[in-house]
Order: C-alpha cells, then sequence, then structure tokens
C-alpha cells in the first residue's frame, strides 16, 4: 500500500488514467486508524508543519492512491495522513533550503514519525533521492492553475525560492524537538546549494558516474521498510543491502563508469528518476 498499512485506499475500480486527472471533487475524508494511531482528516487552510519525509517509487507503479488516481512514480506527489486530496503543499528541505511545490493525492505514511511520503519524483526534485529520508516542512499554498495543471500532468514546476537561513534555524530548532523515525541517518555535512530553477530534464541529468575505474553500483533506494525495499528489487531485478535500519535497493557490480552510466539510463526509463550511480560493488 503505498500510503502505509491501514491508510484509506481507493475503491477497487481501475485507477483514474493520467488524461483524466482532475482537482475536483476534493475529498477530506473519514476519520481512519494505522494500526493503533487514529488519524482525522481535516481542510486545513494554514496547515504548517515540520517533520521527517521519505519516498516511494516503481513498486507501486500504476496502483490507484486513496483518491482514485494512478500512482507515477515519476511525478510530483505525495502522500499525507490528513490533508484534503488533492492539495497543494511547498515542500522544503531544511538542510540546504530547497523548496519545491507537491500534489498530494494519497494517504499516509506509516510511521507516525514521518510527517510525509513524496512520490520518487517528487524526491529526486527536492534531491533526497539517495538519502532516503529528511528533515522537512511542509506548508500548505494556492498555486496559479498553471502550476496545478503541470503537477497534475506528472511533471515538476520551477523551483520555489530558497528559504532564508534565519527561518531555516528557527525550523530546525522545531524539528530537532521530534521523534526520529526508523532509518533516518542526519546529514554529515551541507549539500551544495541548488539552482534558482529545476527542471526534469536538470534533475534526470545529475548524479552522472564519477571518473576512473570500477567498480560502480547504482542505488534506487533507501527505504525504512525492508518489505518495501523488496518488493522494489523484485521488481527490477536488483538487491538488497542492509546498513543499520536503511535498506538498499541496488545493482551492479559495473567495472566501468559506461556501464554504471548505460544502467542508471535504463532505471530512470523504467521510472526510477531517483536512482544514482555510487562508487563500490
Amino acid at each position: 500500500m503505498m500510503g502505509g498499512e491501514g491508510a484509506p485506499r481507493a475503491a477497487t475500480a481501475p485507477a483514474t488514467p493520467a488524461s483524466m486527472v482532475a482537482d475536483g471533487p476534493v475529498i477530506v475524508g473519514a476519520p481512519y486508524n494505522i494500526g493503533a494511531q487514529r488519524y482525522v482528516p481535516v481542510d486545513q487552510a494554514d496547515y504548517d508543519e515540520v517533520g521527517y519525509a521519505s519516498w516511494y517509487g516503481g513498486e507501486l507503479d500504476v496502483q490507484p492512491t486513496a483518491n482514485g488516481e494512478a500512482f507515477r512514480p515519476s511525478g510530483v506527489s505525495a502522500a499525507h495522513r490528513t490533508l484534503p486530496l488533492p492539495s497543494y503543499v511547498e515542500v522544503t528541505r531544511l538542510d540546504t533550503g530547497r523548496t519545491i511545490l507537491v500534489r498530494i493525492n494519497d494517504r499516509g505514511p506509516a510511521d507516525p514519525n514521518r510527517l510525509i511520503d513524496l512520490s520518487a519524483g517528487a524526491a529526486a526534485q527536492l534531491g533526497i533521492a539517495e538519502r532516503g529520508m529528511a528533515q522537512v516542512r511542509v506548508r500548505r499554498v494556492n498555486p496559479p492553475e498553471g502550476d496545478r495543471m503541470t503537477l497534475r500532468r506528472g511533471e515538476p514546476t520551477l523551483q520555489r525560492i530558497d528559504t532564508p537561513q534565519s527561518l531555516l534555524d528557527i525550523l530546525r530548532e522545531r524539528v530537532a524537538r521530534l521523534p526520529r523515525p526508523n532509518g533516518y541517518v542526519a546529514a554529515t555535512a551541507p549539500t551544495s546549494p541548488p539552482a534558482t530553477a529545476t527542471t526534469r530534464a536538470e534533475a534526470a541529468a545529475g548524479n552522472a558516474a564519477p571518473s576512473g575505474t570500477g567498480p560502480f553500483s547504482v542505488q534506487i533506494g533507501a527505504f525504512s521498510s525492508r518489505e518495501r525495499a523488496e518488493v522494489l528489487a523484485r521488481r527490477i531485478g536488483a538487491r538488497v543491502e542492509q546498513s543499520g535500519n536503511v535498506y538498499r535497493v541496488r545493482t551492479g557490480p559495473f567495472a566501468t563508469a559506461a556501464a554504471a552510466e548505460a544502467e542508471l539510463r535504463r532505471l530512470r526509463s523504467a521510472g526510477q528518476p531517483g536512482a544514482v550511480i555510487q562508487r563500490g560493488p
């Protein structure tokens, strides 16, 4: 299940194809349980919270989301436990300030210590696909129709203005007081500042193979759930490697950078935009 076990799902009818995705009718939904935790969806216009984001990808390709749309891993969407379906949020990565616009169309995540689960496409645009999880701010917004249409087509909008450092410091203090989800590993150092605008082509062009000799591997994702990692690994013919509470899905090893780049292109064309090349078997 995309949003997590116990989260509301769409009816058993076929998922709505991409060409018919619309913003109405808006669904708030009835209260529901995930395990022992009860959640009450609400139409909260001023929603603004900090927490942890993870992501999910091709293992659930074309499966129906909670509002009946077909899940598209390469699209920029997300699962949230209480916001209306659909709704739009700005998601800010707190270690870099990078902010993107995301469309909520599913319920979840199952882990009560995670705030939002991003699609693989959203994770790639935010720059967290390799890490698997990050501290974020999620703020509900009312974007113009042009941006809404772009996300309904499964394409990323232009990146938002980076969050000022003074505000980031306040948000980091807030999230530091929250429980950490299983599998979260804090960044060891800030990443390079993002460009002022990101397109799908730019996201796909990143993370080229390093120079020099191999071996290289291609990492498709990192998960806190072994089951989710194994489902994806079986689907694409990869292996699962455990590191603490993190389960990494990888292919390889490849002796040359060219071979790793060919595998990277194959995986991205197969709906895995977050795949990256790494040195080592």
